[in-house]
């Protein structure tokens, strides 16, 4: 028998994110496929990750990482979301966000088991699952206000149905779930006795008033829920690879074991970096930060209007979903790359964030780029129209 490769390439192919990343590069565009939060990295950060490196933080940390990242991120916990937590008993630090739900998934679930997702989700929780030989649902999130039916969402239980996913604020459409929607959500896991993995890495991007609410919040779900976050975005440092999982006591160790397995641990230096900015910055840098962006969307639009394509105003996260579906091609691939072409301006198709043809006549666009950048992007899709 001829050496080949497993069955698992077939289910997991580049994504449409890195693949027009690449294309972007070659046309020597402007890239807002990819979601890089392009700002300067605080200097706290930095100065805390250069100090850590001096000091001899540059071996191995335990699984679930250093105690200072973590009592670091149980103090933010408590400020941003009121909760309580024991860095020994609650936390493990991952190579990021999707470090972190790689090793939830294989600590808590099973090949074979089903686990629900809303759509439109984001493309590396399906895949994961399904690299793991897990089965992805999809319950429907209906425009303008991508709101869920509780009747969609029952006639997804099954017996084989074992946790639900769920991600707020979205990537792609910028939803943030309400405190009514979430407790809908976690009465479903209560009644179905599922877990809730949370990924909410864009928690301190919301506009308009709107406030994140955590799922762990919510009365009953303490066991039930698996926080995952990072800093990635709010520092401006995806390459650093730093998130977690904050759940109950239950779930750290197996967590923990299967991140060990798998990555043996984040960077040390930069996770004392990363404490350090969570210390000293306080509530008016996420303040400022969330303006920035919220000016950021606005700008950019109302530059995807004159350019004739209709944006889905996103109330948080930094991406805009835009309507695509009059441009040349037969599906949302072909008409991403002729506004490559045309514009130079590199998005999303929108058949990676949907399993059935409802993002065929959309695209993503990630509007979180330095000012000169943005404008420059704005300019070219203006002209477009």
């Amino acid at each position: 028998m001829p050496i080949r490769q497993s069955k698992r390439c077939d289910l997991v192919k580049q994504s449409d994110i890195r693949s027009m990343t690449l294309a972007c590069a070659e046309a020597g565009g402007i890239n807002l496929a990819q979601g890089v939060c392009d700002l300067d990295v605080p200097e706290p950060v930095i100065q805390g990750a250069q100090e850590a490196m001096r000091q001899g933080y540059n071996v191995y940390t335990r699984f679930d990482g250093l105690p200072e990242f973590r009592r670091a991120i149980a103090r933010r916990q408590r400020r941003f979301q009121g909760l309580d937590l024991d860095p020994e008993q609650n936390i493990v630090v991952s190579v990021g966000a999707t470090g972190a739900f790689q090793a939830t998934c294989a600590a808590l679930l099973n090949p074979g088991d089903e686990v629900l997702l809303f759509e439109p989700f984001y493309g590396y929780h399906v895949n994961t699952l399904r690299s793991m030989d897990m089965v992805p649902l999809f319950v429907p999130l209906h425009e303008p206000d991508w709101h869920f039916r509780d009747s969609e969402l029952e006639a997804a239980a099954s017996p084989r149905l074992r946790a639900v996913v769920l991600n707020t604020p979205v990537n792609p459409c910028g939803k943030i779930f309400s405190r009514e929607e979430l407790q809908r959500v976690a009465d479903f896991c209560l009644e179905h006795d599922l877990l809730l993995i949370t990924d909410e890495i864009y928690e301190h991007f919301v506009y308009d008033g709107h406030t994140h609410v955590s799922p762990a919040t919510l009365p009953g779900m303490e066991e039930r829920v698996i926080s995952i976050s990072g800093v990635s975005k709010v520092f401006a440092v995806t390459g650093w690879r730093l998130g977690w999982a904050v759940c109950h006591p239950r779930w750290r160790e197996p967590i923990g074991h299967f991140n060990d397995l798998y990555y043996v641990c984040p960077p040390a230096p930069l996770q004392i970096g990363a404490a350090r900015g969570m210390d000293e910055l306080g509530p008016e840098y996420y303040a400022e930060l969330a303006e920035d962006h919220r000016k950021k969307r606005d700008r950019f639009c109302t530059a995807l209007r004159r350019a004739g394509l209709a944006p889905h105003v996103p109330s948080g996260a930094y991406y805009a979903l835009a309507d695509i579906s009059h441009l040349p091609g037969d599906d949302s691939h072909q008409r991403a790359m002729h506004l490559l072409r045309e514009t130079g301006v590199a998005c999303v198709p929108g058949r990676a964030f949907w399993n059935s043809d409802k993002g065929q006549g959309l695209a993503r666009f990630c509007f979180a780029k330095r000012w000169p950048e943005l404008e420059e992007a704005c300019r070219r899709l203006e002209q477009f129209s």
